[in-house]
């Protein structure tokens, strides 16, 4: 399986080093799709793929089958808020 995780800034805060939205296009299995993550939530996913030693592309297609129906950019936000809320010691219901 080859993913790849292309990203360019869109929006008014195109210029801003640390707000705005990133969207960025991957492919995951083969399949073309893009996501839209606030610059922390991007730098919080890499930490979460480092700490599995996954890279951004496996963690967010490993993400993707575990979704449902949910909106992918949504589970990635879940999914960050869920492991630094573990780190801290809590949990999300």
């Amino acid at each position: 399986m080859t993913d790849r995780l292309r990203g360019t800034r869109r929006g008014p805060q195109a210029g801003a080093p640390r707000a705005g939205v990133v969207k960025r296009s991957i492919s995951i299995a083969g399949h073309a799709t893009s996501v839209s993550l606030e610059e922390p939530f991007w730098k919080a996913l890499k930490r979460l793929g480092d700490d599995r030693g996954l890279s951004v592309a496996s963690l967010v297609a490993e993400i993707d089958g575990q979704r449902g129906r949910s909106n992918l950019s949504s589970a990635l936000r879940v999914a960050v808020l869920d492991h630094l809320t573990k780190q801290a010691g809590g949990h999300v219901d």
